[in-house]
C-alpha cells in the first residue's frame, strides 16, 4: 500500500463540502472526509438517519459531491446490500465498468442498536460494502438520549443524574468485538486524531472482498459538553487512555496499530468533559475506580488476543 501523502490528498475533491450545518468542532465530517479520501475511486454513500444525514442534506441543498441514499435508521446495511447487488448487475451486463465502492455511514443509535439486525445480516451475507460507525456515544440528533454505546456514568437526558443513580448504570457495548465475531474479512477501530491511521484503515477496508467495518470515535461538542476547539484533544485523549485502543482484525488476526507507551488515567479523558464532571466531586472515588477497572480490562483482554 502506498504511503499517504497528505499534499496530494489536499488537491482532491473533497466527497463531503464544506457549507454542512453540522455544529461548530464536530468530528463526524472530519471523519468522514478522511474515510472518502481513501476510496480511490468512485464511490457511493450510503446514509442512516443521523446528526450526519440530517445536517448534509437540508432540502434544497446538499453537502455530499458523490451520490447518496439517505435510508431510515433502522436498513443502512439492507440498502448496502441492494446497491452492491444493482452494481454487480448492471458490470455483468456491461453497463459500467468502473470499480465503485459502496460506504455506509451510521452513528452509534443507528449502528450499536437500531440498526444492528440489518448489519448482523448484511455481514453474514457477505456484501462487498464498507461500514463506518461515526461512535459519539448517545441519540444525539434527538436530544442527547443514552445509547448502548454510551459510557457508563454518563449523563444523557435519559440516564440522568440523580439520587437515583450516578448517570447510565451499565458498561457500553463493545461494538467492534460484535462485529469481529462475525468473521468478516477486515474489522478496525479508529479514531480522527490519527488520522493517518484511520485512512490507512479506510484504504484497507476499501480493498478487501467483502464486507468492512470501521467504528471511529467521534466526540460531540453540546453532548459530551466540552469547547469546540478541543475535539482532537478528546479524541487524542481516549486513545492515549486505552478507553478507545487503535486496533485492526484482519482475517480474524488481532493487532494494535498504535500503543501509548504509557497509558494515561482514564479520568483525564473523563475530566475534560461535562457529562462526567460529577463523578470528580469527593466521594465519588469507587465509581471512578470502576471505570478504570472497565478500561484496564478492556485493554487487558486486547493485549491476550494480538498475543502480547
Amino acid at each position: 500500500m502506498a504511503p499517504i501523502n497528505l499534499k496530494e490528498l489536499a488537491k482532491e475533491q473533497e466527497g463531503l463540502s464544506s457549507g454542512h450545518r453540522m455544529c461548530a468542532g464536530c468530528a463526524a465530517p472530519i471523519v468522514v472526509r478522511q474515510i472518502m479520501h481513501a476510496a480511490g475511486g468512485p464511490v457511493v454513500a450510503i446514509n442512516a438517519t443521523s446528526c450526519l444525514e440530517v445536517t448534509t442534506s437540508v432540502y434544497p441543498t446538499t453537502a455530499w459531491n458523490v451520490p447518496w441514499l439517505h435510508n431510515a435508521f433502522e436498513n443502512a446495511s439492507a440498502t448496502a446490500g441492494g446497491v452492491e447487488t444493482a452494481l454487480r448487475a448492471l458490470w455483468k451486463a456491461g453497463e459500467i465498468t468502473e470499480d465503485v465502492k459502496i460506504v455506509v455511514f451510521g452513528g452509534d443509535g443507528g449502528t450499536f442498536d437500531i440498526g444492528l439486525q440489518s448489519l448482523s445480516g448484511a455481514l453474514e451475507r457477505g456484501h462487498n460494502f464498507v461500514y463506518v460507525c461515526y461512535d459519539n456515544e448517545a441519540y444525539m440528533n434527538t436530544g442527547i438520549q443514552r445509547s448502548s454505546a454510551t459510557p457508563r456514568g454518563a449523563s444523557t437526558t435519559t440516564s440522568p443524574v440523580g439520587r437515583a443513580q450516578l448517570g447510565k448504570r451499565q458498561t457500553r457495548k463493545n461494538m467492534t468485538e460484535v462485529v469481529a465475531a462475525h468473521r468478516i474479512p477486515y474489522v478496525a477501530q479508529a479514531s480522527p486524531s490519527h488520522w493517518r491511521d484511520l485512512i490507512t484503515k479506510a484504504q484497507k477496508a476499501f480493498q478487501v472482498d467483502g464486507p468492512a467495518f470501521l467504528n471511529v470515535i467521534s466526540p460531540c461538542v453540546p453532548g459530551w459538553r466540552y469547547e469546540s476547539q478541543d475535539t482532537i484533544k478528546l479524541a487524542k485523549l481516549a486513545v492515549e487512555t486505552g478507553y478507545w485502543p487503535l486496533y485492526e482484525v484482519e482475517d480474524g488476526k488481532y493487532r494494535f496499530t498504535y500503543k501509548p507507551r504509557e497509558r494515561k488515567p482514564v479520568a483525564e479523558f473523563l475530566a475534560a468533559q461535562g457529562r462526567f464532571q460529577h463523578l470528580l466531586k469527593p466521594g465519588r472515588e469507587d465509581e471512578l475506580a470502576a471505570m478504570q477497572a472497565d478500561v484496564d480490562a478492556q485493554w487487558e483482554e486486547l493485549l491476550r488476543r494480538v498475543g502480547e
